[in-house]
């Protein structure tokens, strides 16, 4: 494909979309590790989760075919996303004055992102790979565009999960929601999944969305339970000892 080519473009626009879809993706999962962070730690999630999204692409790039094939890859991709989904939903670990200043740290942060975009990163590659076709250019038009897709994603959600804190939610079902589209589509089981149930490549998405937000939320809750019950104890055994009785 040359730029006169009605192709190319027709590639160009689908590697855009491609990019904006997908990113969204990797910005979710860096606004998810990073929300915990300083502001000052929050930028150098954000900038080393870049990085890593995208020097995934780089690599992946040239494996993505032939990674497709593998049997199995994508389910064990999606028990990693599914993972990382009800964990970015816990709470917040206690915290011991000031000698913590956020829920996680940078170097915490940076290897959850770079696990869920190995995970995430193949789709997005696959498709663009696709797109491009034989085009070296729009190849490395479409990694090079992640970059601020990714960037500017990543700083929205995190405004947007300070401020609401029902897009962490809808984060982690994000997460699931892709999670089970991996499992009901990898090539071990697509075939006999389709066949016994059609619908399977929406109920997967759904299914796991469901599960990653019923499995997070109850586990949040069962921590916080157990924190609340440590703070009552606490709270009695520094109750002052009472004087005895008169008489």
């Amino acid at each position: 494909m040359d730029f006169s080519s009605p192709q190319f473009w027709v590639a160009l626009l689908q590697i855009v979309a491609i990019d904006i879809v997908l990113g969204g993706d990797n910005a979710v999962v860096i606004g998810l590790a990073c929300r915990r962070l300083p502001d000052r730690e929050r930028r150098l999630g954000i900038i080393w989760g870049m990085a890593g999204a995208v020097g995934l692409r780089v690599v992946l790039i040239f494996f993505a075919v032939s990674l497709l094939a593998v049997p199995y890859l994508k389910i064990v991709g999606a028990v990693l996303l599914f993972w990382i989904g009800i964990k970015l939903l816990q709470p917040e670990p206690e915290e011991g004055g000031h000698e913590i200043k956020a829920g996680v740290t940078l170097f915490d942060a940076i290897k959850t992102i770079i696990i869920a975009d190995a995970v995430m990163s193949l789709d997005n590659v696959i498709a663009i790979a696709g797109a491009a076709g034989d085009s070296r250019f729009l190849i490395v038009f479409g990694l090079l565009l992640s970059v601020p897709i990714i960037v500017l994603g990543s700083q929205l959600v995190i405004k947007l999960m300070d401020r609401f804190p029902i897009v962490i939610v809808a984060g982690g079902a994000l997460l699931g929601w892709i999670a089970g589209g991996m499992a009901v589509t990898d090539v071990a089981v697509h075939d006999a999944t389709l066949a016994a149930l059609p619908s399977a490549k929406w109920i997967g998405p759904v299914a796991g969305a469901i599960f990653v937000v019923v499995v997070g939320k109850w586990l949040a809750l069962r921590t916080e339970a157990r924190r609340s019950k440590v703070l009552v104890d606490l709270a009695g055994n520094k109750q002052p000892p009472q004087p005895p009785a008169a008489g």
